[in-house]
């Protein structure tokens, strides 16, 4: 009525789309078998399947304001009590996230003995949660708070009940979830959010990740650049690159010759860096990693 529908394929074209993604899919199993020292760096679309949002568009673009900055945390009452009251309202949510089938995958991968190192640069922890040991948390857990004076680490379960005490009419607010425990609050007052302070000295009490603008602590990144060296190649996991933090890595491994792989919906920075690229669902795409596989033994038994 009025418009014009899109030409329907070929059965020769129809064949293509629909084998297209198996044989990039068996393209990544490849690439994970033919290697057994697998440097793997994991971002917010790997735990997108749990529930938690990702910042960032297909084109690598921001999907909502950029996250707090460093600085502005430190030097500004006003932009700390904002933080705080989104995320009151946004932990509990984050909190409830549970693994999906992509750390599940991961974890499988690893107990195979098939990885050298996994970092993530998410902050929820899922990775341990569903069985991968020796995670290097890039920008810290959000689990845990620190006091940038005395650096004594507490929970942040406990910080979100002296956050409700100190604020119990902030408790009933109905909120959409934001990526990494906020949540949009829209343009409220923030000016009386009571935000306390280190219970040991009275410091500044910041969630124990990385913030930007700020730096990651130099012994993990030295950890992933042993681990990286190490390593025979590279499998990107649900991230963009597009924070320097991680692409760093793969922009080494490239110069270093080393094969790299990535798992993404949508652009990377290192798009031109790629071996091979997988534009699925982190889940979808190593679900292969968690298909039953038939022990030798059993089946020498079974043939006896």
């Amino acid at each position: 009525m009025g418009g014009r529908c899109a030409a329907l394929p070929s059965l020769q074209e129809f064949a293509g789309l629909v084998t297209m993604p198996r044989m990039t899919l068996e393209a990544l199993q490849d690439f994970v078998e033919r290697h057994g020292r697998l440097f793997i760096l994991t971002g917010a679309g790997c735990s997108t399947d749990s529930g938690i949002p990702d910042y960032r568009d297909a084109d690598g673009d921001w999907k909502r304001a950029r996250p707090v900055l460093f600085e502005a945390f430190m030097t500004d009452p006003l932009v700390r009590r904002r933080y705080w009251a989104r995320s009151l309202a946004g932990w509990p949510r984050f909190r409830r996230a549970r693994p999906n089938d992509a750390h599940r995958a991961l974890a499988r991968l690893q107990q195979q003995g098939r990885v050298e190192i996994l970092v993530t640069q998410n902050v929820d922890g899922l990775h341990q949660a569903a069985g991968s040991s020796d995670v290097i948390d890039l920008h810290g857990r959000l689990d845990r708070v620190r006091c940038m004076a005395c650096g004594s680490i507490t929970s942040r379960d406990e910080l979100q009940e002296e956050l409700l005490r100190r604020n119990p009419n902030w408790a009933s607010l109905d909120a959409l979830q934001a990526p990494d425990g906020d949540a949009d609050l829209g343009e409220l007052d923030f000016s009386a959010f009571d935000v306390p302070s280190c219970a040991d000295c009275g410091g500044l009490l910041k969630p124990d990740v990385v913030f930007f603008g700020e730096s990651v602590p130099a012994e993990r990144v030295q950890a992933c650049w042993r681990a990286l060296e190490r390593a025979d190649a590279v499998l990107v996991v649900g991230s963009s690159l597009m924070v320097y933090s991680g692409y760093r890595f793969v922009e080494a491994a490239a110069a270093a010759g080393k094969p790299i792989a990535a798992v993404n919906l949508g652009r990377t920075r290192a798009d031109a860096l790629l071996t091979l690229k997988v534009a699925l669902p982190c889940a979808q795409a190593l679900a292969f990693l968690l298909e039953p596989t038939a022990r030798p033994d059993v089946e020498h038994a079974c043939a006896g």
